[in-house]
């Protein structure tokens, strides 16, 4: 993987101016209402209360897309069209833009992220695409978009934004070399493509760490290079926290946050706790309790240990302050989804753990009866999945319809009182109503 090294040290470029996881398993839906219950005997009561006619039962709107993925859709072909079409200069001023207004779409996703994202779709897709598929991984073939990159980074040396886009780029192409196993099963040109990338992505950025210090683009691609393989426990968190001071109504960098801090990857779960109450503190202006919900997210999801540690009012409290200041069908979609899905169905055979996964699970009755207005099948199948980003959908339409099919058994259990005496479930914008069938 030598070829991989010196490829990005072939040509000096100028000096510039200024400028996860494990994933869950995935067993069949519970009756989330019986506690007492075995898994099996869950999964068997919540089978017998779904009606064979469960459509007709329901009546939700069901978007698709929904107006977040719309917006983002929107974002990302802009990126990824001025890119085509070699207009950097307007690229780069449409990001700095977005930064600067702080653009988040409704569902508290940086403008300025989608467009970077689409700008280097193609390549990294590309690249993706020639690791996963080529047989002798043929390096050629996975150099040949980020060459392209580097050159404009060539032509554009004090653009701390085109030099984002590219360090990204690297570090996706990284990560796709690397895989998601375990560090003794990855092949040894694998690591040193991860490292290399990784180093490049560090070479990139490192000019205008300084000069463009309250930039988010720019933090998160920091964030993103030292959670890879140079990490250092210390490091990753200071910054994430510099990247969540510099957006904090942005919650991506919270979730990660959590999860890097495990001890798995970079962390302990004193710290975890620690960052999770200075995160709700920082941020209570904005999020109330919610940053320290936010913070244990994830990281709940994938650890007993940390599940079982968790302050659960003040998780339960954030949970509430999210949906209270960002009421929106995305939002409550993601915590239902997240509560029934990914918490209630996993049981890990940790007692500390599992009883904590079942008070979280309990919340999905309140979310849905006072916050869900509409449908978003696609956040309820990847739940299912624990927001694995590695996961491969071979059929957007199947896992879609995977995801509405769980919404729909679950909202079958919480509602299984009224179906029982006949009644019909209208979502409308002021949450479920029961109507006579």
């Amino acid at each position: 993987m030598l070829q991989i090294k010196n490829i990005f040290k072939r040509k000096k470029l100028p000096a510039l101016s200024q400028s996860g996881t494990t994933q869950c398993s995935r067993p069949s839906i519970a009756d989330l209402s019986d506690k007492m219950q075995s898994a099996k005997e869950k999964t068997r009561t919540a089978r017998k209360i779904v009606p064979v006619n469960l459509q007709d039962m329901f009546k939700i709107k069901c978007p698709d897309p929904t107006a977040e993925d719309r917006i983002r859709d929107k974002h990302q072909q802009l990126g990824q069209r001025l890119v085509r079409q070699e207009n950097w200069e307007a690229l780069s001023e449409c990001i700095s833009n977005h930064e600067e207004s702080g653009a988040l779409t409704p569902g508290s996703m940086p403008v300025a992220e989608l467009v970077a994202y689409g700008a280097r779709a193609d390549v990294v897709m590309a690249a993706e695409h020639a690791i996963r598929e080529s047989e002798n991984r043929v390096v050629k073939e996975v150099l040949t978009g980020i060459e392209d990159l580097e050159h404009v980074v060539e032509s554009l040396p004090g653009d701390y934004v085109i030099a984002c886009i590219v360090a990204q780029a690297h570090i996706d192409i990284g990560w796709a070399w690397r895989g998601d196993g375990w560090d003794a099963a990855i092949p040894q040109r694998n690591r040193e493509a991860f490292e290399a990338h990784f180093e490049r992505a560090g070479d990139l950025i490192a000019p205008f760490l300084k000069s463009h210090a309250h930039s988010p683009l720019l933090a998160a691609t920091d964030c993103a290079r030292v959670s890879g393989p140079a990490a250092t426990r210390n490091h990753v968190a200071d910054k994430y926290e510099k990247l969540i001071d510099l957006n904090p109504h942005n919650h991506r960098p919270m979730r990660a946050m959590g999860n890097h801090l495990l001890p798995r990857w970079f962390g302990s779960y004193a710290q975890l706790e620690l960052e999770a109450r200075r995160t709700a503190a920082r941020t209570e202006h904005i999020w109330g309790a919610g940053g320290y919900t936010w913070v244990q997210f994830d990281a709940i999801s994938f650890d007993d240990v940390a599940c079982a540690n968790l302050d659960l009012g003040f998780f339960i409290d954030g949970l509430r302050d999210i949906l209270k200041r960002n009421p929106n069908p995305h939002t409550a979609n993601l915590l239902a989804a997240y509560c029934a899905n990914t918490i209630g169905q996993m049981h890990s055979g940790s007692d500390e753990a599992d009883h904590v996964r079942a008070q979280i699970a309990d919340c999905t009755q309140w979310i849905v009866r006072e916050h869900l207005t509409e449908l978003h099948p696609m956040i309820w199948a990847h739940a299912a999945h624990g927001f694995d980003n590695n996961i491969r959908i071979r059929s957007p339409h199947r896992f879609a319809a995977s995801g509405r099919e769980d919404a729909m058994r679950i909202m079958a259990g919480l509602f299984k009182s009224e179906i029982a005496s006949g009644k019909r479930i209208v979502f409308t914008e002021n949450g479920p109503q029961a109507f006579s069938a």
